[in-house]
């Protein structure tokens, strides 16, 4: 859907700063596209932020304990999940989609923020290299505003060694 406007007439995109490693990449990337959209993007590490927010994005690099202990640690875990049940529009990055889920198997098991009920897993060795980096092509399962413009079985690059298990397929936008 649509941003609201924020205070200056420009809807407020926060990003949120827990120590991730990815930040200032997500944020460059976000004010790239804002800046045609006329969209105002911020960083904040105080949970107060997500009031007056329009959209999140949660970035993310690293595990999944060192992830859930800086939010902890920042005070930003329940008040990201009370931002979620908002319905307002809500982006996780790499570690930060991981987050949402229940659990995480990567070292070792870890609670996550159990905004949607399943786990993070280890990918299948099955003969492939470990962490998976490449290009693949992406099938699209249900229409969702994140691909307005991208075709179906467009590749995208993926570095990673866990992969994300929902309970409900329902939440399942896209697979690789």
């Amino acid at each position: 859907g649509a941003l609201m406007s924020g205070r200056n007439g420009k809807p407020k995109v926060m990003v949120l700063d827990y120590g991730a490693g990815n930040l200032r990449s997500v944020v460059r990337a976000v004010e790239h596209v804002a800046g045609t959209a006329g969209v105002d993007v911020q960083v904040s590490d105080d949970f107060r932020a997500l009031d007056t927010a329009d959209a999140c994005i949660l970035p993310g690099v690293g595990a999944a304990e060192d992830t859930m202990n800086n939010l902890d640690a920042r005070g930003l875990s329940g008040p990201v999940r009370d931002y979620i049940d908002t319905g307002r529009p809500f982006l996780g990055v790499c570690m930060g989609l991981q987050a949402l889920m229940t659990a995480s198997e990567e070292g070792g098991e870890h609670p996550c923020l159990n905004v949607i009920p399943g786990r993070v897993v280890r990918l299948p060795d099955e003969g492939r290299k470990i962490p998976h980096m490449g290009w693949n092509a992406l099938q699209q399962v249900r229409s969702s505003p994140i691909f307005v413009g991208i075709p179906d079985g467009s590749y995208f690059y993926f570095l990673h060694s866990y992969y994300c298990v929902p309970e409900q397929d329902d939440v399942i936008t896209a697979t690789a």
